[in-house]
């Protein structure tokens, strides 16, 4: 199982198996049993639905919003759809759940600013007699959590961590290859999982000898970029190449764990007049797209917010007619008090080599491609 930031690998290639079926299945699918306490006992068609996001940092939380709200209008819910402050996230975040719970929401779907800061608000929604669902990040630390819906973020990082090695190969058929760490914000549960798959990738061959960490700089704790800010991987870039890549030593790769923290590493080495390593990252951004495209950024990950979005509606749905919602995963997910019901989507690497067919039904991205 996965406690916090462990992963049993062997459950993620079992779980992955159903996800083309199941993520395009609709509301009255076959449930079947329910790891998470009995059926639900249903409630009106027109009820209200929580949704909780963090700040709008990246493209996906954008569109998420929009998605839910129509989404959820379209199925018959009157919605409430808020998103955390830039600067008091966590305290904005705790004071929307607390008035969804007042207000009635029957379920809460939560895109967790901080992970760990949550577990009050879920109780009280737990004892108001609503589900929790947690939304591409797991909430950890309470016992109250009713499901998670998320792409596979351990194995996210594990894609990450092969287009890196796959990239330095391309340039460079034999190592040693010289790269750097770069890491998600420590609130967000999700970095240190994107971060663990990565290295589950690439540690064997640090010890090996093959790859090298410039820097020395091998721990999530000194890789982390508060915030997800671009300014501070362009920052910690900048310190990096000034105190580590002086002269002729050359950066072959940098392991970046999105799309913006991407585009700001590519900023920092630019700037520094250096030729341009392999750079990994998330999210299919447009911007980040276009650099792939351009053949600057090596790679990103396509996590289709459609699919995550339409799967968490699914289960609202389910939960409103009594039932319980489709699950592919029952052991993967602890997060500190119990093992959380998952649905685990299939994240897709993305190149240049694959970036038209990976974005072929995308009508944003798509274009961007030809």
């Amino acid at each position: 199982m996965r406690k916090f930031l462990t992963r049993s690998l062997a459950v993620s290639a079992v779980a992955l198996l159903a996800l083309s079926s199941a993520a395009c299945g609709d509301s009255d699918r076959d449930a079947g049993s329910s790891p998470s306490g009995g059926a639900a006992k249903g409630f009106a068609a027109d009820s209200l639905i929580g949704v909780a996001l963090p700040s709008k940092t990246s493209e996906n939380w954008v569109l998420a919003g929009d998605l839910f709200t129509n989404g959820l209008k379209d199925a018959g819910f009157k919605s409430d759809v808020q998103y955390a402050g830039a600067s008091t996230t966590v305290a904005d975040q705790q004071a929307q759940i607390s008035a969804m719970v007042t207000k009635g929401a029957k379920v809460i779907v939560i895109g967790a600013t901080d992970a760990a800061q949550l577990s009050t608000q879920v109780k009280a929604a737990k004892d108001a007699g609503a589900k929790v669902i947690a939304y591409d990040r797991l909430i950890t630390n309470t016992p109250d959590l009713d499901y998670y819906v998320a792409f596979d973020n351990f194995k996210v990082g594990q894609l990450q961590g092969q287009a890196l090695v796959d990239g330095m190969k391309a340039k460079k058929a034999t190592g040693p290859w010289t790269i750097e760490l770069f890491s998600g914000s420590p609130d967000d549960n999700n970095a240190g999982v994107f971060f663990n798959g990565a290295m589950d990738v690439l540690n064997p061959l640090i010890a090996k000898g093959d790859i090298i960490v410039g820097s020395g700089q091998k721990d999530v704790k000194q890789t982390a970029i508060q915030g997800w800010k671009a300014e501070g991987a362009q920052s910690r870039m900048d310190s990096l190449l000034t105190s580590t890549y002086t002269g002729a030593k050359t950066l072959d790769g940098v392991l970046s764990p999105n799309d913006t923290l991407a585009r700001a590493i590519i900023t920092s080495i630019k700037g520094a007049n250096k030729p341009l390593p392999v750079v990994t990252g998330q999210d299919s951004e447009v911007e980040s797209v276009k650099s792939i495209m351009a053949g600057e950024q090596y790679s990103t990950i396509n996590k289709d917010t459609r699919k995550l979005v339409a799967e968490t509606i699914n289960m609202v749905k389910a939960l409103q007619g009594g039932n319980e919602p489709t699950i592919n995963d029952t052991k993967s997910y602890n997060n500190g008090s119990k093992i959380i019901p998952s649905f685990l989507l299939a994240p897709v690497i993305v190149t240049k080599a694959n970036a038209a067919e990976a974005y072929a039904n995308d009508p944003k991205l798509s274009p961007l491609t030809k």
